[in-house]
């Protein structure tokens, strides 16, 4: 793994480079290129304004590794607030909402995860939108997946979540390419006997799991910020004979904005993974491990400001 890359991944776990980076005076406005807001009154503003570019969302309240029943509540609360909204503005169409399963109590208990999932589900349908169920580190695997069957008994179109870096992702892969699943390469630091550790062993394991979405039935959803990796899903559909609304690319809020509109106007599917909330610094930090220009940003704007 990138050294650099570990330092940071470390420091989403550090109290004391949680608490300066949260109390500078001006993270917030740095933050704001990445996140869109704390409120729900931010998601649907920034919801509204991409949307009126020709791009889709995904919306992820934030908040993970949520150890208590009433923050579990809070966060589905959020979402149901969320979907409301969507659905009363008229955005329901074009964005969904992501749920991380330990932000509703996955650590807590697999069945409270799996009811609070379902009361989002349920709210996502009669709001005319859907739901796609995050991923995590790789000890969640399993319990997601076995949430994700339960809830895809109920509500077909959820999606999944699968993290190319994984050695387990290939067979992931095979087992759900008839269903609408989103391939990302992954953000947590995974030991070797798991996960990929060399950048160009995830980028092979990336195409190889792209082929066989393409392959399926399902809905494959790219999410990769990387212009090789677009170029080859471009090629791979094409012979795969693919049209461009049989599958989307997916790009992170902030992340390689132009490369958004203009795949957009070549008229690809473009939806934009855009989180909010107040528990914003560990998905800050994932996001500056993953790629360096972004920590680059991040400390420029800090100098500049200051």
């Amino acid at each position: 793994m990138n050294p650099l890359r570990t330092l940071i991944l470390a420091a989403a776990g550090n109290d004391t480079v949680r608490r300066v980076v949260a109390t500078a005076p001006v993270s917030r406005d740095v933050v704001r290129r990445f996140v869109a807001g704390e409120t729900t009154t931010d998601a649907i503003d920034t919801t509204g304004d991409l949307v009126g570019r020709g791009l889709r969302v995904t919306l992820d309240y934030l908040g993970e590794d949520t150890t208590d029943r009433t923050t579990a509540e809070r966060t589905v609360r959020a979402y149901l607030e969320l979907l409301d909204q969507l659905h009363d503005v008229g955005l329901a169409a074009d964005a969904e909402v992501s749920v991380k399963l330990t932000a509703v109590g996955l650590a807590l208990d697999e069945t409270l995860a799996l009811d609070n999932a379902s009361r989002v589900c349920a709210a996502a349908e009669q709001s005319d939108t859907t739901v796609t169920i995050d991923m995590e580190d790789h000890t969640t695997t399993d319990a997601t997946l076995r949430v994700l069957t339960e809830l895809r008994r109920h509500w077909p179109s959820v999606g999944a979540v699968l993290q190319a870096y994984l050695r387990r992702t290939l067979d992931d892969c095979r087992e759900l390419a008839d269903t609408r699943v989103r391939l990302c390469k992954g953000a947590y630091a995974e030991p070797a006997s798991v996960a990929y550790v060399d950048q160009h062993e995830v980028d092979l394991n990336y195409v190889r799991c792209a082929n066989v979405l393409l392959a399926g039935s399902g809905y494959p959803m790219f999410a990769t910020h990387d212009p090789r990796l677009i170029e080859i899903i471009g090629e791979r559909a094409r012979w795969y004979d693919k049209s461009v609304e049989d599958f989307e690319f997916q790009m992170l809020y902030g992340v390689r904005t132009g490369e958004q509109l203009h795949l957009a106007a070549e008229g690809h599917v473009v939806r934009v993974y855009v989180p909010f909330g107040e528990q914003w610094y560990g998905y800050l930090m994932r996001r500056l491990a993953e790629r360096p220009a972004n920590v680059a940003f991040f400390l420029r704007s800090l100098v500049s400001r200051s």
